[in-house]
């Protein structure tokens, strides 16, 4: 088949190259332009190496990117990880339309953040989406979907790398085939159970540790590797990443209050909170790079406050 591609980043070239590698034609590969000082585009980059056609423009809105998509006469449009607004008439230009990945179980978290969410909610299944995409945000009718459990101790980075990721690669290829021969189905969202979460940032990403000690697990996962969840430590912003829950059984095991550090160990800081404790073991303090938590703690001479 003859794809036009739209997406970005490491899950753009990952699913740019398996189409490829199949012998499907891309005729053109759509990316945002380059922001100045941030990290160059893999899905640019491999682009620009196998000499295919690219298009960054400003805005998919234009008429000068309406006109580069119907000039590839492309039989299907393909989204992977597309951060710009994309409108109806563009998709609709491809013989057969376009289809779009999105990592959650439509209708439920929709929106940018959509892995953390059902991490740090305390979920235990999430998955992927393949829709039509629509002038609403992840709102079109679904394709194909796959699902996937949330372990017990997985982050953020494990999920989408070791699941969502490979899964949604073979899921664009899956769709692809079912929608160029005519055999897919789609179906319309549930409004009813749809929900939208926005960007997981700074805010949404602080610890709050007279949360249950859960909740506060499931955060840190939700943000390990970025943003990170965060606390401040010794009168300094920290970042937290690998850590460990500590459940108890009564109340009387935690001593201390939420958020005061119970013990430092040479590896790690413990620190309170609700109905257990949190073992940090890898963090970042404010201006500088990821440390473990016990080295963190002996260049501070970080002192137990708990009693």
């Amino acid at each position: 088949m003859k794809i036009a591609f739209i997406g970005q980043q490491d899950f753009g070239k990952a699913a740019l190259e398996a189409f490829m590698a199949r012998g499907d034609q891309v005729a053109g590969v759509f990316c945002m332009p380059d922001q100045p000082g941030a990290k160059p585009d893999a899905l640019r980059e491999a682009a620009q190496a196998k000499g295919l056609p690219l298009f960054q423009f400003a805005s998919l809105r234009s008429a000068e990117a309406e006109r580069a998509m119907r000039d590839l006469n492309a039989d299907l449009g393909v989204m992977a990880y597309v951060l710009q607004f994309v409108p109806q008439n563009f998709v609709n230009i491809p013989r057969h339309g376009t289809i779009q990945f999105h990592p959650s179980l439509l209708p439920r978290h929709r929106g940018p953040s959509s892995i953390n969410w059902p991490i740090a909610l305390g979920e235990t299944e999430t998955g992927l989406s393949i829709f039509r995409p629509t002038d609403g945000l992840d709102e079109g009718p679904v394709i194909l979907q796959k699902s996937c459990a949330i372990g017990a101790d997985e982050t953020l980075g494990e999920l989408y790398f070791n699941k969502l990721f490979p899964m949604g690669v073979a899921a664009l290829l899956e769709a692809a085939d079912l929608v160029c021969a005519g055999r897919h189905q789609e179906r319309m969202q549930d409004e009813s159970r749809a929900g939208y979460e926005g960007w997981f940032q700074e805010e949404e990403s602080r610890i709050n540790w007279s949360n249950h000690v859960d909740q506060v697990y499931n955060l840190i996962r939700a943000c390990n590797p970025a943003p990170g969840a965060w606390t401040v430590l010794n009168g300094q912003r920290a970042w937290l990443y690998d850590c460990r829950k500590i459940a108890v059984q009564k109340f009387s095991e935690v001593r201390g209050k939420p958020g005061e550090i119970a013990r430092v160990t040479p590896t790690s800081i413990v620190i309170n909170s609700q109905g257990g404790q949190i073992e940090v073991l890898k963090l970042r303090p404010e201006g500088g790079k990821k440390m473990g938590a016990g080295d963190f703690a002996r260049e501070r001479a970080l002192a137990i406050t708990s009693s």
